[in-house]
């Protein structure tokens, strides 16, 4: 699960899918669950959820920032990813969280590789070098047609204004990343009531919780 220097003892639960697929809401849903069992639960995002991240944030989703350059993007993404493992990630799961992560490095596989269309193996590598290979005991995709899904915004941020072209393969990635490896993945119809998709994830999450600290 990590580069053997890091070995979490915690539980680490990553949400993916496009965009309004409802991995926020399910990601607060069951870090309300997990705490209301007693478990201690982290609940994170991507990008952001550091000062350094807040900066690379805002200028990969503004709009005002234009056109990167593929790599360029690639590399901010992945500088948020490994300040984001190394300061929050791995410390709780160090004391036995459980960390639930709204996107992770599939987020980078998908949009980056398949949606700019660059070597996806090419931007693993960058991926998994800044996240230590740091992998999710689970990751839930929470798939949706993209339409349906920008559909949900009023106003779109720079990622989010892609073509829906771009978004369709998206999707297309997070449902084959699932398909290759389905031990440690879990698709649900994000179209599903809120309630019956946070069950199933709960179902999948039990499991795991013998190696989270209560």
């Amino acid at each position: 699960m990590s580069d053997g220097l890091h070995a979490p003892v915690g539980v680490f639960v990553c949400f993916e899918g496009g965009e309004g697929s409802g991995k926020s809401t399910q990601s607060r849903l069951l870090a309300t669950w997990l705490r209301e069992e007693g478990y201690a639960a982290l609940l994170t995002f991507e990008p952001g959820d550091t000062p350094v991240g807040r900066e690379l944030r805002r200028i990969v989703l503004d709009p005002a920032t234009g056109v990167l350059s593929d790599r360029t993007e690639v590399l901010l993404y992945a500088a948020d990813k490994a300040e984001h493992v190394d300061t929050v990630v791995q410390p709780a799961l160090a004391r036995g969280e459980v960390v639930i992560t709204d996107r992770y490095v599939d987020s980078t596989l998908a949009y980056q590789g398949a949606g700019r269309a660059l070597a996806v193996a090419e931007v693993e590598r960058v991926a998994r070098w800044a996240t230590h290979d740091l992998r999710p005991h689970l990751t839930v995709v929470l798939d949706l047609e993209p339409a349906s899904g920008l559909g949900r915004f009023e106003g779109r941020d720079r990622i989010e204004g892609e073509s829906l072209e771009f978004h369709q393969r998206v999707r297309s990635s997070f449902v084959a990343m699932a398909a290759a490896d389905p031990d440690h993945y879990l698709v649900l119809d994000a179209r599903e009531p809120v309630d019956a998709i946070a069950a199933a994830v709960r179902d999948r999450v039990t499991p795991l919780l013998v190696q989270a600290r209560r």
